[in-house]
């Protein structure tokens, strides 16, 4: 602090959230600060559910309970038993990225999946930990994954699934990144061209839209995390 100042950078953390100046470059922030935000705000309302927990539960845990047991249902009737335990992780992240991607919804606020970084940051938690499951299931085996069925086709099987797994996180962040990013322009768009017929029909529409991208990414995730529990071919 100098001449009774904050410094810059918390100036600019605390008063324009777009971005911050560290070593005199400015490096974009607001995506990390509504993660944040989103994820305190979720913390909150756990928190405030966890204290309130009855036998006879009231709206917001009746919402949460049927969330998170639609989504282990779901679950255990894809990968089966051994599903349940990936539930909280999934459901979590289920909640997560459609929380995110509701706050572009909310005037003054934007999706932190509109940016590439968040995504690709989720993308490749995804690659690492399937990869980890897939290794602490079956140890050094695990690399049958990518050999193949027949020593013979190592050579041809091996690249390809490499660039395979590693297409993954590509294929997960750009496709949550696109259609976050892409729905956020048309609604601006709307609201500029028509601010109240326009938006209310649109918001309908993107609340959908959301949704369903934030189960894709859930869905993807839940089938990578089956594919590495199976049992590799020999």
């Amino acid at each position: 602090m100098a001449g009774g100042l904050p410094h810059p950078v918390l100036l600019s953390t605390f008063f324009h959230m777009d971005e911050v100046v560290i070593n005199g470059q400015a490096v974009e922030f607001k995506h990390v600060f509504y993660s944040w935000f989103c994820m305190v705000t979720l913390f909150i309302v756990a928190f405030m559910v966890r204290r309130r927990l009855t036998v006879v539960p009231g709206s917001l845990q009746n919402f949460f309970e049927a969330i998170i047991d639609t989504i282990e249902n779901f679950v255990c009737s894809t990968m089966g038993e051994t599903g349940r335990t990936y539930v909280p992780l999934l459901a979590g992240m289920f909640i997560y990225i459609l929380c995110m991607n509701f706050m572009g919804l909310i005037p003054g606020f934007d999706a932190p999946t509109a940016n590439l970084n968040t995504t690709v940051c989720m993308a490749l938690f995804v690659l690492v930990f399937y990869n980890a499951v897939g290794l602490v299931r079956w140890k050094a085996h695990y690399i049958h994954h990518f050999t193949g069925p027949s020593k013979a086709l190592i050579p041809l099987m091996l690249p390809l699934e490499i660039v395979s797994h590693l297409s993954r996180p590509v294929s997960l962040s750009l496709r949550l990144f696109g259609n976050i990013r892409g729905e956020e322009i048309v609604m601006v768009l709307f609201f500029i061209m028509a601010p109240i017929l326009g938006t209310l029909p649109i918001y309908a529409l993107f609340l959908l839209g959301k949704t369903m991208q934030a189960f894709v990414f859930f869905m993807l995730t839940m089938f990578y995390i089956k594919g590495a529990l199976e049992a590799p071919e020999h």
